[in-house]
């Protein structure tokens, strides 16, 4: 089994964010229950490395919420829907809440923890991406930049101005 991006998107979703194993568990579950295959670990390497730059996964790291002082410092990274998604759920994964048993009221997330992350990760895109002088990247992460503000309570206009400042002199 193979899924896109949107498709990881929307299977977290349905929790409110998956660990890795967790997340590689319930592809396992979709792809036994749509054809009795399973899931290509490259393929899925690449699709998950993908979402992750192009922001329709992005990755909460719950021990560094509150500087480090998070509730449970040991809880693992849950990988949440991004604002660059378009989260569909594959026909096989329907049923996936009831078969992985995961509480979702226990994927409470702090949105602002959240959106300070993911702003993080945007700038340290946005810097590689202007010192490379890739033009491509610099427009995708223009747009989604725009996605980001609308998904959290996050500021980047200063991270704008650089991509276009960028723009300009290429």
């Amino acid at each position: 089994m193979n899924v896109t991006a949107d498709e990881l998107a929307g299977i977290v979703d349905l929790f409110g964010g998956l660990t890795r194993p967790e997340l590689e568990r319930a592809l396992s579950e979709a792809a036994f229950r749509e054809d009795g295959g399973s899931v290509d670990d490259a393929a899925l390497e690449e699709t998950l490395d993908g979402a992750l730059e192009s922001f329709a996964l992005v990755r909460y790291e719950r021990s560094a919420v509150d500087g480090g002082e998070a509730e449970d410092e040991t809880a693992p990274d849950l990988f949440v829907a991004g604002p660059t998604a378009f989260p569909s759920t594959p026909d096989a994964a329907e049923d996936l809440p009831h078969i992985l048993e995961i509480d979702s009221r226990s994927r409470t997330l702090d949105r602002a923890a959240l959106g300070d992350q993911a702003h993080d990760r945007f700038a340290r895109a946005a810097a590689t991406a202007v010192d490379a002088g890739d033009d491509d990247r610099i427009a995708e992460l223009l747009d989604a930049s725009y996605d980001l503000e609308a998904w959290a309570p996050v500021d980047l206009a200063a991270e704008r101005d650089r991509l276009d400042a960028a723009l300009e002199r290429a």
